[in-house]
């Protein structure tokens, strides 16, 4: 399916929703994403591995960064609004996680790609989904693009439950990584998310 042209650089402003604020990542993230995708317990699923060096993770938001650049729009860093002084702030650095919709090429499909990663000490407070409304938002009604998908392990129940708590429906698998189960292929239409209501889940144990 082909998706729209590169949106402009200077269309998607930081987002706060009810508890977090999603902004575009930065250089200074590079020691936050370091940690959180080097740790073996927030990275249990993931296919690749964890991104063991700095220079990896340099790499990978390398990527991010140049996505940005040329869409306007990608993963975010995720921090909580609410600083340990209780006062709120727009663009606070205490990044819990990383996520959003990016366009990716997986096993040959160029899309639009859901992704979600948070530190193990916030899982279970249902920020994955909070998150994950507020990125299908920005992909239908500010973007306008047609479909969302999401790729995810076969044993990843908390993110498997997430993604269809939000909306997304199984439509297939693939099979991209050498060695490993075929990774079961999500996705959620414009057509399927204007119909559905916008509230908040209930949380996933033992996940975001």
């Amino acid at each position: 399916m082909a998706l729209s042209p590169p949106i402009s650089a200077t269309l998607v402003a930081p987002l706060l929703t009810r508890r977090m604020a999603l902004r575009a990542p930065q250089s200074s993230d590079l020691e936050a994403m370091f940690e959180l995708h080097a740790d073996p317990v927030a990275n249990r699923f993931s296919p690749s591995g964890l991104v063991a060096t700095r220079e990896a993770s340099e790499a990978l938001l390398a990527g991010w960064l140049a996505h940005w650049e040329a869409e306007g729009f990608g993963y975010w860093a995720i921090s909580n609004r609410t600083r340990p002084d209780g006062a709120v702030g727009n663009l606070p650095s205490n990044v819990v996680g990383f996520g959003g919709v990016m366009r990716r090429t997986v096993d040959g499909v160029s899309d639009l790609y859901l992704y979600f990663r948070f530190r193990p000490q916030a899982w279970g407070q249902g920020l994955a989904s909070e998150m994950a409304l507020a990125a299908l938002k920005l992909a239908f009604d500010g973007l306008h693009l047609p479909r969302v998908l999401a790729v995810v392990a076969p044993a990843n129940m908390p993110s498997r439950k997430t993604l269809e708590r939000i909306g997304l429906l199984l439509k297939s698998s693939l099979a991209d990584v050498p060695g490993q189960a075929p990774r079961l292929v999500y996705e959620i239409t414009a057509e399927r998310f204007a119909t559905l209501p916008k509230t908040q889940p209930a949380p996933t144990p033992f996940g975001a």
